[in-house]
């Protein structure tokens, strides 16, 4: 390396992001992840022996998956390659993979492969990377945000470990946070930044587990802060201003995830939790049509026939949100959710619709003859309706004769529980 590539290197460190400057540079400087890299657990104990295998890191932004990745290429001394999914291509696999040869070849060094946004591979691209990764030519380290073993193609996740990353905790920010202004290093420490508790509260608060976006706000606030006597004075004022309100990330999965957490809500019973998610996805863009379709989809899966008023509830919710839209309706709809939840439940209903089909799909029983259409003339030449008793003739309106086809005519679907209206139900029948 030449002096002059030597001087530029050192310039592009100096006016890198704090967040990129601050970046661990060993295990031990690194924060989080202990159920990954406590002592004595898998990958603390790979990375230390230098028998890290081919990985996938799965986690939110800011929780430190690419940082782990330069901590690995220092810490094992290999060779250090990084793309992202978005820029490369195959053209630029085949570079990296010529070079990582070389490095074996000549010196017998490693390399390490960090692919961010990893997830954005299509399967040519993955595919031109697969023998590399089966020979041992480079160990793959794929960084992304979304499930991999929904986003990826089955053929790279099945060659790799996945490590799950979590958020970072608050107390992990907020150290994170004190080290960048106190380091003269690589962090804050030559300008003299005091920041009032407060002021540090938030940003920990806002940020979400995402460090990036913490140190992004604390180095705006520094720099935008004009210099009193005492050196720079962050408040609470001023950090307010820093850190923008988090975008909720609702990527594919976590979608999902969390349509499900609020559908569980609702049949356990949980208002708040079943406001919280509700809340969550609208925050994040979720068409309320369609939860109003799994409001009232769950007043008869779960409540059903033992409070029949819920079906009324989210059904009448669902029209409100036709008729005047959008922020308004989210007041009944959240009647609905509470309705549902505080209602007794009962899946009878699922469950008798469910035997039904089942025996709809196998059962070729002819229709009986008493039960058959009999508008047409010569109806009765064929048997139709012959023998048909008129319940509203008989004591009670009802009369016991045969509905179901002989083949299935001892089945029962609809079997009542003992809760909330159905009880009534349950008692009549016994």
């Amino acid at each position: 390396m030449t002096l002059l590539d030597q001087l530029n290197q050192e310039n592009i460190k100096k006016n890198a992001p704090l967040a990129e400057r601050m970046r661990a540079r060993t295990l031990d400087e690194f924060y989080g992840q202990e159920h990954l890299l406590g002592p004595g657990r898998l990958l603390r104990r790979a990375v230390e022996a230098d028998r890290l295998t081919s990985s996938i890191f799965y986690g939110p932004p800011g929780c430190g998956k690419t940082t782990l990745a330069h901590v690995i290429a220092a810490h094992t001394k290999s060779a250090f390659a990084r793309m992202n999914a978005v820029t490369s291509g195959v053209g630029d696999v085949r570079e990296v993979l010529e070079q990582a040869a070389q490095r074996r070849a000549m010196y017998g060094q490693s390399t390490y492969l960090l692919l961010d946004e990893c997830h954005r591979w299509n399967k040519a691209q993955s595919d031109s990377i697969l023998p590399a990764i089966e020979e041992g030519l480079i160990r793959f380290i794929g960084s992304t945000t979304e499930n991999p073993m929904i986003s990826m193609t089955p053929a790279i996740v099945s060659r790799c470990r996945v490590f799950a990353f979590r958020p970072l905790t608050d107390q992990n920010v907020r150290a994170i946070l004190l080290s960048a202004i106190a380091d003269r290093e690589r962090g804050l420490g030559d300008m003299n930044v005091h920041i009032d508790v407060d002021a540090l509260s938030h940003i920990v608060r806002v940020a979400n587990g995402d460090v990036r976006s913490a140190l992004n706000a604390l180095e705006l606030a520094a720099l935008t802060t004009p210099t009193g006597r005492d050196g720079i004075h962050i408040t609470l004022s001023v950090a307010e201003e820093s850190i923008q309100k988090p975008v909720v990330r609702c990527d594919y999965t976590l979608f999902y995830d969390m349509l499900s957490a609020f559908c569980k809500s609702l049949r356990g019973s949980d208002s708040d939790a079943a406001l919280f998610w509700f809340s969550r996805l609208l925050y994040a863009g979720a068409d309320p049509r369609m939860l109003a379709r799994r409001i009232i989809a769950h007043a008869s899966e779960d409540v059903g026939l033992a409070n029949p008023i819920a079906m009324l509830q989210a059904v009448a919710a669902g029209q409100a949100l036709e008729l005047i839209g959008m922020p308004e309706a989210r007041l009944p709809l959240s009647q609905a959710i509470i309705a549902i939840c505080e209602s007794p439940k009962s899946n009878s209903v699922v469950c008798a619709i469910d035997a039904a089909m089942a025996d709809a799909e196998s059962a070729r029983g002819q229709v009986p003859p008493p039960l058959r259409d009999t508008h047409y003339k010569g109806a009765d030449r064929l048997g139709a309706g012959g023998g048909y008793l008129y319940p509203h003739d008989y004591p009670g309106h009802w009369v016991k004769q045969q509905y179901m086809p002989d083949e299935i005519k001892d089945h029962e679907y609809y079997h009542p529980s003992d809760q909330g209206h159905e009880a009534k139900i349950h008692k009549h029948e016994k």
